[in-house]
């Protein structure tokens, strides 16, 4: 029985990527990016639900992994030309100049530097719990990018890295995001998993049947930590273009909004929330340009597409029901409550 779901499974798989196979040489290039930004975000929220939805930890930081990957993808893979072109104002470090990989392996790399730092940064935060948790991941996400403004010899400071080169095809993106929802899975049927599962519910617990708490959550932060890295590297190379001010809590903000929508510990929730969030927020755009109809006719109010984003989201928080599973209430204050 087993091998037959496997096999099925594989066959799923393998047809899906057929189909990102036909679809990427028959779209345009706007949809090809709406489509990209769907399959990094599906990246994105996975990690963030990973930390914040399976392991019932608030962290904030996720902006600052992202631009971790980000940039360490973008350094990796600039040839040493457009490293001169971009490093005007003050030389790259020597030792970085030189440097030059293919696509792939910056990915990795640049999911491996954030997961570093994510084990950096866990070892003090992680024994905060609740706000406390939230206000220091935050904080260390700010520390990153003003961090990242100032190290101009390394990040190139706010004038940030252009010229880098793209990969536009689906199977990037969307190769990692069926990558990342197969280890997510899998991660969470594992006894690591389980126990991630038993934090969230209930620390006294899960500390009385034996779980070292402060290690699954590091693994958790970590992990999570490498798929942001991977998600901003994928970002990178889709726009080919970054600077420090894409990695505003702005963008943590965004993904924790699609986690939220897509249910807290709900894997295909959230790939489903990614992918409608996206494309909601890429075809609301004709609401900032002007319209005329037999109604009403506008020159145009910038700004009205978030309005209206905004005002459907609202709609959906309040008719959407609680989740039976675990909730942003519980989230924030479940655990005060069971150490009272």
């Amino acid at each position: 029985m087993k091998n037959k779901k496997n096999i099925i499974n594989i066959i799923i798989i393998a047809v899906v990527l057929v189909l990102l196979f036909i679809i990427d040489n028959n779209i345009d290039e706007y949809r090809r990016k709406i489509i990209n930004l769907c399959g990094i975000y599906v990246v994105l929220a996975l990690s963030l639900n990973l930390i914040n939805g399976e392991t019932g930890l608030f962290s904030l930081g996720h902006a600052g992994f992202m631009a971790v990957g980000a940039y360490v993808v973008a350094i990796l893979t600039l040839t040493p030309e457009m490293k001169d072109m971009n490093y005007y104002m003050q030389p790259i470090l020597p030792i970085l100049k030189t440097i030059n990989m293919p696509y792939l392996p910056a990915l990795i790399m640049g999911g491996l530097v954030s997961a570093f730092f994510g084990l950096l940064i866990g070892f003090p935060v992680l024994r905060l719990n609740d706000d406390y948790l939230a206000i220091a991941s935050l904080g260390f996400s700010e520390i990153i990018r003003i961090a990242f403004i100032n190290l101009v010899p390394i990040t190139n400071g706010a004038l940030g890295l252009k010229g880098i080169p793209v990969h536009k095809e689906l199977i990037w993106t969307w190769g990692f995001a069926i990558a990342t929802i197969i280890f997510m899975f899998q991660l969470m049927k594992s006894i690591t998993g389980k126990s991630l599962n038993a934090i969230r519910e209930d620390e006294i617990a899960a500390r009385a049947m034996g779980v070292n708490l402060f290690r699954k959550k590091l693994l958790s932060f970590t992990i999570s930590a490498f798929f942001a890295g991977i998600g901003g590297g994928l970002l990178a190379g889709v726009l080919g273009t970054i600077d420090p001010a894409q990695f505003k809590f702005a963008l943590t903000f965004n993904i924790m909004l699609i986690v939220v929508l897509g249910g807290m510990g709900k894997i295909w929730g959230n790939v489903i929330a990614a992918v409608v969030v996206t494309v909601l927020m890429e075809y609301l755009r004709f609401l900032d340009e002007p319209m005329k109809n037999f109604l009403f006719q506008t020159d145009g109010l910038p700004g009205l597409r978030m309005v209206v984003f905004s005002l459907l989201l609202i709609v959906v928080i309040i008719f959407k029901k609680e989740d039976s599973k675990f909730s942003l209430r519980k989230l924030i204050g479940g655990k005060k409550n069971a150490e009272s």
